[in-house]
């Protein structure tokens, strides 16, 4: 778990800016340390130099628009992350061992490998099926309480039962319980995967570890199913569901709202919530 404030704001920073030309001294100066001192901070908290988390996720941010905005080109998609069109490739390719071109033509619309569970095969259901399990709809600001983790998604569980033992006193009958998701696992390696356990919370809860979950418009999947078919349900959103919606993903990440949990099962009810516009 990711515990210093600095660097979770710092990593905030990142995220907002990958379209941008930003620098580990930009990074040090938005948290008001100095270069030096809080690169050691962040490498610390993280296990990764400013520099190089930076650079990852540019790469895989990348690497997952190629996937979901099939009408934009490859040198488009570079450029937005500030890439010229030789540079792209030539990082793209030393990142993942093939190129751009490649990596979109490789893109299979019935199935992808399940990262997290490697006997099973993530299959994907036609649009039809995933378009009435999906609404629109227009929701406020969610301020949460949360934690961060960096790490395989198999540890969600005890880190779920940590964080709301520890906050059992906030806990009302109206909080919602929420995943926030930054990666793809079919895209980050699964051991740095990054997200957020969080519960709803008062906005005047004077906790440190306090955010703000942007409104906004959300395709919204109604979830019903075992752990391993919530990956499948997200893949299939995004390899059928979004390029034939007439919607795109925009720049806010998504999330999932638990509605109702089976332990002795391992079954949920979950709302998937997909940022568009």
């Amino acid at each position: 778990m990711i515990t210093n404030r600095f660097v979770n704001q710092s990593i905030e920073y990142i995220m907002q800016h990958l379209d941008e030309e930003i620098s580990v001294e930009d990074v040090a100066n938005h948290c008001h340390f100095s270069k030096y001192h809080f690169s050691r901070i962040f490498k610390a908290e993280t296990g990764e130099s400013i520099y190089a988390f930076i650079k990852r996720l540019k790469m895989e941010q990348s690497a997952f628009r190629l996937k979901i905005e099939k009408n934009k080109s490859i040198t488009e998609i570079g450029f937005n992350y500030r890439y010229s069109p030789s540079n792209y490739s030539s990082a793209f390719k030393k990142h993942y061992n093939i190129s751009p071109a490649e990596f979109r033509k490789g893109m299979n619309t019935s199935f992808v490998n399940h990262p997290i569970f490697p006997d099973k095969l993530a299959r994907f259901k036609s649009f039809a099926e995933y378009n009435q399990r999906i609404t629109i709809q227009e929701i406020n600001d969610l301020v949460v309480i949360y934690e961060r983790h960096i790490g395989n998604y198999i540890e969600l569980g005890k880190n779920w039962c940590d964080f709301t033992e520890k906050y059992k006193d906030y806990l009302q009958a109206d909080t919602l319980l929420i995943e926030r998701s930054y990666d793809d696992p079919s895209i980050t390696s699964i051991e740095q995967c990054l997200y957020d356990v969080c519960m709803t919370v008062d906005e005047n809860c004077s906790l440190d570890n306090v955010t703000t979950i942007p409104g906004g418009k959300y395709a919204v999947y109604q979830f019903e199913g075992r752990i391993p078919e919530i990956f499948a349900a997200f893949q299939g959103i995004f390899h059928i569901w979004l390029p034939g919606s007439g919607y795109e993903m925009d720049a806010r990440y998504g999330f999932e709202i638990y509605r109702a949990v089976d332990n002795d099962n391992m079954c949920f009810v979950i709302d998937l919530y997909i940022p568009i516009r």
